[in-house]
């Protein structure tokens, strides 16, 4: 269906691929409001908007991002053989480019990406994360998808690339005044914890060693589908001490985009 090299570079293609192939387009998942053909647009333009600003730096004419409802909108327009084949073509431009910038910029070159800084390993990974929990919206907690979300990649990933976008929606909804704070600790046993605070100035997210109390404590699928705004499909995965109210903001500053 894709080259070699495509399977190589996106080992979670495949896992990704059969799940769209195995439902109708119409099926709905569990992001909200989306159904398998939404999935499928929505990463066909985010493979394609890879391409098109890591392309641009390569160039020497950066570009600034498009938003999803601009980048998506052509792909929306195709019927399903034709946005499938669009989908293989984006992915395989993508890690073909990608290759590129790794042989050809330093491992620290700044390229700009929805107003944060990322480097040139960074679009072929976010590509990887996005067929990660995307098919989890698909499959739910299957063995595959429990497998890949629980990869330390994909929590540092998360932190470190994503993490203060992923924040945003989620301080915005706690309304926090001058003097409000929240924290949050999320552990899963054997890691690093996953340290969120928020204040009325705005959100932090980091990988720090364990220590004192969790607020959630739970294994690295689930972690990582927390930090994405989802919920286990097994609600008993994930355990919590902490006071209800507590519990409440943090899962709120855990909303997702």
């Amino acid at each position: 269906m894709v080259s070699d090299r495509v399977h190589a570079a996106l080992p979670e293609w495949e896992g990704f691929a059969r799940a769209v192939q195995a439902r109708r387009p119409d099926s709905g998942t569990w992001c909200e409001g989306w159904t398998v053909r939404d999935i499928l647009v929505h990463n066909t333009g985010n493979a394609a908007e890879f391409v098109r600003v890591l392309g641009a730096h390569l160039a020497g004419e950066p570009v600034a991002t498009r938003a999803f409802e601009e980048r998506e909108a052509v792909y929306r327009e195709l019927d399903g053989p034709r946005l499938w084949s669009a989908f293989r073509a984006r992915c395989e431009e993508l890690v073909q480019l990608s290759a590129t910038a790794v042989a050809e910029l330093p491992a620290g070159a700044e390229i700009a990406w929805t107003g944060r800084i990322v480097h040139p390993d960074f679009f072929v990974e976010h590509m990887r994360e996005e067929m990660v929990l995307h098919r989890w919206d698909m499959t739910g907690d299957d063995a595959v998808s429990l497998r890949s979300l629980g990869t330390p990649w994909m929590t540092a990933h998360s932190v470190r690339e994503v993490g203060v976008p992923l924040l945003a929606r989620g301080t915005a909804s706690l309304g926090l005044g001058p003097e409000d704070r929240v924290e949050g600790r999320l552990r899963a046993p054997g890691t690093d914890d996953v340290l969120l605070t928020a204040t009325a100035s705005g959100a932090t997210i980091e990988l720090v060693p364990p220590a004192g109390e969790a607020t959630v404590e739970s294994d690295p699928a689930t972690r990582a589908l927390l930090l994405w705004g989802r919920r286990p499909g097994d609600p008993s995965r994930w355990h919590s001490r902490a006071a209800p109210e507590d519990l409440v903001r943090v899962r709120t500053l855990l909303s997702g985009y």
